[in-house]
């Protein structure tokens, strides 16, 4: 890969929206809320805050919050990056054992704000979180958007692939560049840098391997040999078919096929699966591989995503479109399926 290289147009289930429209004529047109999986005990050493956000990301409010109460950025905790150009809720935790202004009700900074405060036994973690639930605008809508309501009953009834959204491969997909780079060439690299580049390689790898799945209609079942994915869990387990069970649960979406984020092998996909998942890594074993000589540890992701308590008001040119995701979830992936913008304008949130 080189500079020039940019990441292909993955498949969408039903091609090519018919409908046109505007994504965040205006930040409060995305509205992002955290689903917290635990809610503070109210008693503890470390601080933990509901912040409201607008246009700021998440990285930037833990150092403001860190340089408010005094304390080291590792002493302050999230469970989950959000949107910048957005209106977002999030959890945020702050070790007031460390902290040199421990008075919470005097930190100020701009574009945020403090909307609860409890104390907690522990710091809030990456990935503890139950969801997020997204309010989207989309704008000016254009183009048959009679389309658009078939679709919209679609994506409720069926889910969408599961794809990693474009701003976990940096700008023009620049990420992916340099971890191939690093892979192929070696070389030190700060340890978050290292973090960054392989997590977007894999993750390119995973959308090629969904992508194979929806252009051959099998992103939403199961083929034989593959690693079943259990809802709501991070459990897997291998699928052998014909299995009558094992595909009324998958249309129920108590479980579904999941796909490589590819490393060091444990459990591999076999039979049917396995020859998938080969033909569309094919042309990319040598990051496979580069990925296993780096020591990266193989896991896997569900290929099908179901937005939950989906509901939508489409009147006019304008959609308002409210749904939960699970932590991992991109919106991005909820919006491809109904609706084409111009490059960027789709936000993310995890």
């Amino acid at each position: 890969m080189d500079n020039s290289w940019r990441l292909p147009v993955w498949s969408r289930v039903a091609g090519t929206p018919e409908c046109q429209g505007v994504i965040r004529a205006e930040p409060d047109d995305f509205q992002v809320q955290e689903l917290p999986l635990i809610t503070p005990e109210g008693q503890g050493s470390h601080l933990w805050l509901e912040i409201e956000k607008r246009e700021a990301n998440t990285d930037w409010v833990a150092r403001q919050l860190a340089s408010c109460a005094g304390v080291s950025g590792r002493d302050v905790g999230y469970a989950g990056m959000k949107d910048r150009r957005a209106v977002t809720r999030q959890w945020f935790s702050v070790a007031l054992q460390e902290a040199r202004n421990p008075d919470w009700e005097t930190w100020k900074f701009p574009d945020a704000k403090i909307l609860k405060a409890q104390l907690h036994s522990r710091k809030l973690r990456r990935g503890v979180l139950a969801g997020n639930r997204f309010q989207l605008v989309v704008r000016y809508l254009a183009g048959d958007v009679s389309q658009l309501q078939e679709r919209l009953q679609r994506v409720k009834q069926q889910g969408v692939p599961n794809y990693f959204g474009s701003q976990r491969f940096g700008h023009g997909g620049q990420n992916v560049v340099r971890g191939s780079r690093w892979l192929e060439h070696g070389g030190r690299l700060p340890r978050n840098k290292k973090s960054i580049y392989i997590s977007a390689v894999r993750s390119f790898l995973f959308n090629e391997v969904l992508s194979a799945r929806v252009e051959g209609q099998v992103w939403n079942r199961l083929l034989d040999g593959d690693i079943a994915s259990l809802d709501g869990s991070r459990s897997m387990f291998p699928c052998t078919l014909p299995d009558a069970e094992l595909t009324r649960r998958c249309d129920e979406f108590d479980i579904h096929p999941s796909g490589p984020l590819p490393g060091k092998s444990r459990d591999r996909v076999q039979r049917l699966a396995a020859v998938t998942e080969q033909a569309a890594l094919g042309r990319w074993q040598t990051l496979v591989s580069g990925l296993e000589s780096a020591g990266v540890k193989s896991a896997r992701r569900p290929l099908r995503l179901l937005p939950k308590n989906m509901r939508w008001d489409l009147s006019g040119e304008e959609l308002v479109l409210v749904f939960e995701l699970p932590p991992g979830g991109y919106a991005t992936s909820v919006l491809r399926e109904l609706v084409t913008s111009s490059p960027g304008s789709i936000s993310e949130a995890t």
